[in-house]
């Protein structure tokens, strides 16, 4: 029998939710969820998330290292560490080079 941990979240997205989302950005809705405060508000949560991620990873770590901790939770604390990384590398590149673009526009 395979299940998923209890810790691994899942993502249902409904037909009507995603047209919503559509509708609302349509109309020029600039709000990205029910916490409001735009893109910069988003990206802060973003990268908390990240810096709460290496937090648990190193804590995990710790409990294992003193013989207290599961080598399963260090791997898994440890790879979403590393996935939250990743992502927020990869939308440090994006926004980067979108100011880059940005910036070679003639006026």
């Amino acid at each position: 029998m395979s299940t998923l941990p209890p810790s691994i979240p899942t993502i249902v997205v409904r037909p009507s939710d995603a047209a919503a989302a559509y509708g609302k950005v349509g109309r020029g809705g600039l709000e990205t969820d029910a916490g409001g405060g735009g893109f910069g508000a988003v990206l802060q949560r973003a990268i908390q998330g990240a810096v709460d991620a290496g937090h648990a990873a190193d804590e995990k770590s710790m409990q294992a290292i003193t013989g207290g901790g599961n080598l399963t939770d260090v791997v898994t604390a440890v790879s979403r560490a590393e996935l939250a990384l990743q992502s927020a590398t990869a939308i440090r590149d994006r926004v980067v080079q979108a100011y880059q673009d940005i910036m070679k526009m003639p006026i």
